[in-house]
């Protein structure tokens, strides 16, 4: 990798610090205001667009990030692919509602017409956009237990749309605390499915998925993931799971590379964390699954392909 896809890839997934007016060592600007505002990271002759988190913890989101393509990409083919925000939320945890994490979940841009048709088809067939009515229902679909954990098992069918989760602590926690919630997220979707069997076997029973959960936990050994760090969960086409992690933007040597921690292959892995997030009871984070899904609608809502057109 050359110094300037370096640059790149640091410059995306560098989480910033804890004050809002600067963002991974940039001023940030705000432009104009209402429906038509922009936050922006500005210096060094660049810009970042960034999205507001809803905590002064990780005040802000980049809107796009770039993340390494697969070993299928062409040899001469840019290493980086982009990914764009579809939406965000807070997790928390305790009666207390106390911060732990900022997640993000983007897309391929590149798949974002898939998307937009796949969620289009869902509420109508024969729609090309969505009326609000049918908005509204796409909206509720995306939020209600049973049909969200439709919807995105049908979305996270392989080979499909890769997508990647941005991790973003507002406290200073490790890798074995978050590891520990994912695999709670692995344990509560895999009782549901066997649930919904009613007593037949299901693809989480054989050995080999027990092996799976052991290799994903494997990942994450005795790592510190201090306030404001990031993590990055991608699933590229065929549900193979990749870890990134990078510390702070001000650490030293090492801690400042984004380093990749390990990969597991296999997709039910990645497709249960992914609904620990955004299908079935009891998610991880439901202010997660409703800005996702208020980020679904808004694809939605217009012509396919045109979202993909104005991000690039």
């Amino acid at each position: 990798m050359d110094a300037s896809e370096q640059k790149r890839r640091g410059q995306q997934l560098d989480s910033g610090n804890t004050s809002d007016q600067t963002f991974q060592g940039k001023s940030v600007t705000i432009i104009g205001a209402g429906e038509g505002k922009r936050i922006v990271a500005q210096g060094q002759g660049e810009e970042i667009e960034l999205v507001e988190t809803g905590t002064s913890s990780v005040p802000h989101f980049p809107r796009t990030i770039y993340l390494p393509t697969n070993q299928e990409s062409k040899p001469n083919s840019d290493p980086l692919e982009q990914y764009t925000l579809v939406g965000l939320g807070i997790r928390t945890v305790s009666f207390l509602s106390i911060q732990v994490y900022v997640a993000g979940l983007y897309i391929r841009t590149q798949d974002i017409a898939t998307l937009q048709q796949r969620l289009i088809k869902d509420v109508n067939e024969t729609a090309s956009t969505l009326i609000p009515s049918e908005k509204d229902q796409l909206r509720q679909r995306l939020q209600d237990p049973n049909a969200s954990r439709e919807i995105w098992t049908d979305l996270l069918q392989v080979p499909g749309i890769k997508s990647a989760w941005r991790i973003a602590p507002t406290r200073n926690t490790d890798f074995g605390h978050l590891r520990d919630g994912w695999v709670t997220g692995i344990s509560n979707r895999t009782r549901e499915y066997k649930a919904i069997s009613r007593g037949a076997e299901t693809e989480y029973d054989h050995e080999d998925f027990g092996k799976a959960v052991s290799d994903f936990k494997d990942i994450f050994s005795g790592g510190k993931a201090p306030k404001g760090s990031v993590m990055i969960l991608s699933r590229n086409r065929d549900g193979v799971l990749d870890v990134w992690f990078q510390e702070k933007p001000g650490a030293q040597g090492k801690e400042k590379e984004v380093q990749h921690l390990g990969k597991v292959e296999d997709e039910r892995i990645g497709k249960l964390i992914w609904l620990g997030y955004l299908g079935g009871e009891k998610v991880s984070s439901e202010q997660t699954r409703k800005g996702v899904a208020e980020g679904c609608v808004a694809f939605a809502s217009r012509p396919i392909g045109s979202v993909e057109a104005m991000v690039n």
